[in-house]
């Protein structure tokens, strides 16, 4: 094994590698990195059906502006139907049903600016 100093950003931190195994050993740091990351992200979606109109939150997936609303509550969809259209960076964003039910409720009209996560409609 052997020990580095590897200053990043102004701040050392000290590495131990086994010899033989550079790569491997600088993953196993990286994942621990990206891991808490991502769960705090899927936290408030797990919280987040549990306070909607339906069982199923349909979400943005960029900031933007909704551009078109094409479902109405009450409509039944299949898994990839369009219910809203957002338009980010002059690009029309279709955001679709991510499986097959009924639309409990349309939470943004034609117009409304969201940020990405933000609950745009509810499905049973």
């Amino acid at each position: 094994m052997k020990t580095y100093t590897i200053t990043v950003n102004g701040t050392a931190y000290d590495v131990t590698v086994e010899e033989g195994a550079g790569a491997p050993a600088a993953a196993p740091a990286a994942a621990p990195k990206a891991a808490p990351k991502a769960a705090p992200k899927a936290a408030p979606k797990a919280a987040a059906p549990a306070a909607g109109a339906g069982a199923v939150k349909v979400t943005a997936s960029v900031p933007g502006k909704v551009f078109k609303v094409e479902a109405s509550v009450g409509q039944a969809v299949k898994a990839g139907d369009n219910i809203v259209i957002l338009e980010a960076m002059k690009m029309e964003i279709p955001v679709v049903a991510p499986q097959d039910g009924t639309v409990a409720s349309i939470n943004v009209a034609a117009g409304d600016a969201v940020e990405s996560g933000d609950t745009l409609a509810t499905m049973n």
